[in-house]
């Protein structure tokens, strides 16, 4: 992913989403699909409210990606072509395909490391 200057910016200022200050945040809400300043949200009253990482913007074109790539303040796997968080990987596992948000942290991260080799 090219991320833009101002967007390394904010990688560098902030090391972890909990170092926002909460004035500056934003939250996502999974129940209306909103973006809102504050919480509960203010459009369906969602208490459970997720953090957004200021280097998400949301919007993502793209339906099918051959790889992922990790962003530099939150870790969340991300487009490696526009940056959104929003992004559902799969990886195949003794044959099935399965969604990897189900899997524990040790696993997610053996994941991230793995090296891709092209032939």
């Amino acid at each position: 992913m090219n991320w833009t200057g101002e967007q390394l910016k904010l990688a560098e200022k902030y090391k972890s989403l909990d170092e926002i200050p909460v004035e500056e945040r934003r939250y996502k809400c999974h129940t209306c699909h909103k973006i809102v300043d504050e919480t509960p949200c203010p459009s369906c009253g969602e208490t459970l409210l997720e953090t957004m990482c200021p280097l998400d913007h949301c919007h993502c074109p793209h339906h099918i990606i051959e790889k992922i790539e990790y962003c530099p303040l939150c870790g969340q796997p991300v487009c490696p072509e526009c940056g959104t968080h929003d992004v559902s990987q799969v990886s195949r596992v003794t044959g099935y395909l399965a969604d990897v948000a189900g899997w524990n942290q040790g696993k997610q991260q053996e994941l991230k490391d793995r090296t891709r080799y092209s032939v």
